[in-house]
């Protein structure tokens, strides 16, 4: 028997059946790979390429907006506020190598804000929800929700007003950690020179001391004088010499300190300091964080009123079948606990203003404290200036009288050393009280100009 032969399929028999995408699933399937490759972009960008911007991201990330754009109230504020150091001194010029070595993720946190304020001013606009069903190995089902919105109950303003209060937030904490950042710089400054000038006065102590010592030591050798006058001039020697090394390493670590915040660009022979004016009558930075805190806060309670009430939307669904339009009634999270939600919101308000208040009345309190520990400091550098006068001349009195015999060498080390000592405090006033300028300098946001941020 011959075997049955098959046949063979011939090359042109007709091809597989493959199911038909209609013009829905096409779009869909559109919209799903835009959405890979980035996202739906409107008409002015997709000429830009992708990864790109039409503004530089850099401009989002300063305080003062880019121009044609608007500012809130408070950033505007801070954007106008002055500084108090000069153009040209050394603490302008430390502030200066300050912010040039900040890292600046202060001001990429303030762009971050932006971008998200940016994607929320755009929830006016409908939202586009793609979606692909495999019904099975044969079917593929897809479809295009459009939904808008008609009552939402704020809630969509209320995250604009959010974004908004987070940019605003950011650019309060820009303002505070670079005028903290600049504090600090200038605090190690200040001790640096504060430790320059009493190290300046304990070696003229010192070197007078040495010389008391060596004439005892010559009149022992001459045997006017007994080891126990030695001993105590020494001694003395001994405790500014100490004093000294003090002072030295003290400014060392203080200049080093600064170095590693500015990135050594410091000149190693920047010295001196220079009388710093009054902030300028602003609130402080204090209570525009609250004040931003306050209005994330209540558009947050706003958003969690709208969520606990009944809500409308339009949508419209495209298909296979065309264009289905229809109406939503959705956004509604009924509970137990809905009456305490929307009396928790109803509330918000009153806490906000409350702390608010509190944070006013702890920056006043905070000013004032500062501006009397710096009226008192004053007093005390004017009275002791008086005191130091009398107890140089003093000491001159008792070179005087030392030459005439009438005062021993131990009187003589004892008033050298007391005027010393008087003398390293009178030379620590000006850096006290420049310290506590600078504090409220930085509570006011006042040490670096709000254009520079």
């Amino acid at each position: 028997m011959v075997p049955a032969r098959h046949p063979i399929p011939s090359a042109r028999a007709a091809p597989l059946t493959l199911p038909r995408l209609s013009f829905g699933a096409l779009l869909a399937v559109a919209v799903l790979l835009s959405g890979c490759q980035g996202g739906l972009q409107p008409p002015a960008m997709l000429a830009i390429g992708r990864g790109q911007s039409p503004a530089d991201p850099a401009l989002r990330q300063r305080l003062a907006p880019e121009s044609g754009t608007a500012a809130s109230p408070l950033i505007a504020d801070l954007a106008a506020r002055p500084s108090v150091l000069a153009l040209g001194t050394p603490f302008a010029r430390v502030a200066d190598a300050v912010l040039a070595a900040d890292p600046g993720a202060d001001a990429a946190e303030l762009g971050l804000a932006r971008l998200r304020a940016e994607a929320a001013a755009s929830n006016r606009w409908p939202t586009l929800t793609p979606a692909l069903t495999l019904d099975s190995l044969a079917g593929l089902a897809a479809q295009l929700v459009i939904d808008q919105p008609l009552l939402d109950h704020g809630r969509r303003a209320a995250e604009r007003a959010r974004a908004a209060a987070e940019v605003d937030a950011a650019a309060v904490t820009l303002a505070t950690r670079r005028n903290a950042r600049i504090h600090e710089g200038l605090s190690h400054y200040l001790t640096a020179e504060q430790a320059r000038a009493q190290g300046a006065v304990a070696a003229r102590a010192a070197t007078r001391l040495s010389n008391l010592h060596d004439i005892v030591q010559a009149r022992i050798q001459g045997g006017l004088s007994d080891r126990s006058e030695a001993q105590i001039i020494a001694q003395t020697m001994a405790e500014m010499q100490a004093t000294l090394a003090a002072d030295t390493q003290t400014r060392a670590q203080a200049l080093a300190d600064l170095a590693a915040l500015t990135g050594n660009a410091l000149p190693p022979d920047l010295t001196g300091t220079t009388p710093l004016p009054a902030p300028p009558a602003s609130e402080p930075l204090a209570v525009l964080a609250a004040r931003a805190k306050g209005a994330k806060a209540l558009a947050e309670a706003r958003i969690s009123r709208a969520n606990a009430l009944p809500g409308l939307s339009a949508n419209a669904t495209v298909s296979d079948d065309g264009l289905t339009p229809g109406l939503g009634l959705g956004g509604v999270r009924l509970g137990l606990g809905s009456p305490a939600t929307l009396a928790a919101a109803d509330a918000t308000p009153d806490l906000v203003a409350r702390q608010t208040a509190e944070a006013q009345q702890t920056a006043a309190r905070r000013a004032t404290e500062l501006q009397g520990r710096i009226a008192q400091l004053r007093t005390r550098h004017l009275e002791g200036a008086a005191v130091l006068r009398q107890t140089l001349d003093n000491l001159e009195l008792y070179v005087e009288q030392y030459s005439i015999g009438r005062r021993s060498l131990t009187d003589l080390t004892a008033q050298t050393a007391a005027a010393a000592r008087l003398e390293r405090d009178q030379a620590a006033f000006p850096y006290e009280i420049a310290r506590l300028e600078l504090e409220l300098a930085r509570d006011a946001g006042a040490l670096v100009d709000g254009g520079r941020l």
